[in-house]
């Protein structure tokens, strides 16, 4: 049974011995930040800060900080079974033959129960604020000294694309102005920044409806940060993650629909034009993003659960949160992969490479300059395109051990042959690129070279023992109790 809600997910959390609360009061100014980090980096649990300075909500953070914690979340021991499910539907052919049509019936009765269904009613909307609600009334974190204030980091943001009327949810910071309004963090290469300028495009002025939801069952949280076709619908996605359609409920000042079972739900609209600076923040990057004028978002309502649990999450040097998040999105989005690259064998995004500085990718090489075909092939690839560093290797390499990827790296490589470089996209928040939003790209083929790339000497071989040395060794290791 998938999780109802997130308070369903905090009790599975502390079944587990997977979160602690904290029942003193703790300032959600810098020092929430301080317990998660630390928690983060020394392996701990997820944090629900019962008594938050400045409010009566709880915070729950680092509810997906750790490999075990992913696996709770979509309540599988492995990854890889979420993996193997997409492959399944994905090798889904029309069947031949009475008996092959009935052998698919489950299977799409499977895939048309993951679509979401609207609800007449929902505990989101257990409590209507519609006049006297101030947004400073909720715990938002000001998460690192330099911050330009309070930001929420865990958001649910959903639009509408004003073409084909489908529906978009984004995870989007935002920076709390003032009792209602907040910033509307909307980096260029973002659906939300692509509605808006769609908008735009019709020359008039116009008011772009946007609600916000905060805390939801783990898969409806997660589905925001997925790099998802424009046309996907990521509640159709989190439906297939918790294998049970995502409830929601339309919003009461505007025509948005957000998940029924959602802790708080912020309703407004982006004022077309409006622009306001937003930051610095310290971002995923472990660096501070500069301040840069970005569209306001306006709360004309909110609702809520009685008792609103506030979910957050921090970003900063790594490894964090996100980089559990990101590790699951490797290992989930691998199949998708594959069928457009079938060569390629395994892909790892370090968490020092903070998702987009780099790629490391093994692959069955099947002819000369192969390497550099998938380099490219990756820069096409959706969010894939803002990957500054691709370091491509031999199939047998395993690319999730990196010591060893960057040892087998830096002796297989020529650095004048095996380098090239490009100019395309570049993320947002990459402080370096010579321009917003644009600079260069590196590839390093560090596969073994063939004789038609030019190299015709004998490749060495690896050192490794031989195996029945190794398990004679094995054995007499045992009994010297070593």
């Amino acid at each position: 049974m998938a999780y109802h809600d997130l308070r369903e997910f905090i009790h599975a959390l502390e079944k587990h011995r997977e979160l602690k609360r904290i029942p003193f009061e703790v300032d959600p100014e810098l020092e929430i930040t301080e317990f998660a980090d630390r928690s983060v980096k020394t392996g701990g649990p997820a944090l629900l800060f019962e008594k938050v300075k400045g409010s009566n909500c709880p915070v729950l953070i680092n509810a997906f900080a750790s490999h075990r914690r992913m696996q709770l979340a979509f309540q599988v021991d492995s990854l890889d079974e979420i993996a193997a499910r997409i492959v399944e539907f994905l090798e889904m052919r029309p069947a031949e033959g009475l008996m092959g049509k009935l052998k698919m019936l489950p299977k799409l009765a499977e895939i048309g129960s993951f679509f979401p269904r609207v609800v007449d009613k929902g505990a989101c909307q257990e409590v209507v604020k519609s006049s006297g609600f101030s947004l400073h009334d909720y715990p938002v974190l000001k998460c690192w000294p330099e911050d330009g204030g309070r930001f929420i980091t865990l958001p649910m943001v959903f639009s509408r694309n004003p073409v084909s009327g489908k529906r978009n949810c984004g995870m989007y910071r935002m920076q709390i102005y003032d009792e209602r309004t907040t910033g509307m963090h909307w980096q260029t290469h973002k659906q939300g920044a692509d509605h808006y300028r769609q908008l735009q495009a019709e020359g008039k002025p116009a008011r772009m409806p946007v609600s916000v939801a905060i805390g939801a069952d783990p898969a409806v949280m997660y589905s925001a940060i997925l790099p998802l076709p424009p046309d996907i619908d990521e509640m159709l996605v989190a439906g297939f993650l918790r294998r049970e359609p995502v409830e929601m409920v339309k919003c009461r000042s505007n025509d948005l629909e957000v998940p029924a079972n959602a802790e708080i739900v912020l309703e407004g609209y982006v004022e077309l034009g409006e622009l306001r600076p937003e930051g610095p923040f310290g971002d995923h990057t472990g660096f501070y993003t500069l301040q840069d004028d970005y569209p306001v978002f306006h709360v004309e309502c909110i609702t809520q659960r009685k008792n609103p649990v506030y979910a957050a999450t921090i970003v900063g040097p790594p490894p964090m949160e996100d980089f559990y998040m990101g590790k699951a999105v490797e290992r989930i989005f691998l199949p998708l992969m594959r069928m457009q690259l079938p060569e390629v064998r395994d892909i790892c995004m370090p968490a020092e490479g903070v998702f987009h500085n780099l790629i490391l990718i093994s692959m069955r090489k099947a002819y000369p300059g192969h390497a550099r075909k998938v380099m490219s092939a990756i820069w096409g690839l959706g969010q894939a395109m803002f990957s500054k560093c691709i370091v491509v290797v031999d199939h047998d390499v395993d690319v999730q051990d990196v010591s060893n990827v960057a040892w087998q790296a830096l002796n297989n490589i020529d650095p004048e042959r095996d380098i090239q470089f490009t100019l395309g996209p570049i993320d947002s928040l990459d402080h370096a690129s010579r321009l917003p939003n644009y600079g260069s790209k590196m590839g390093i083929d560090a596969t073994r070279k063939w004789p038609g790339e030019g190299f015709t000497r004998p490749w060495p071989g690896i050192i490794r023992m031989s195996e029945d040395v190794r398990a004679r060794v094995a054995a007499m290791w045992k009994q010297a109790g070593l």
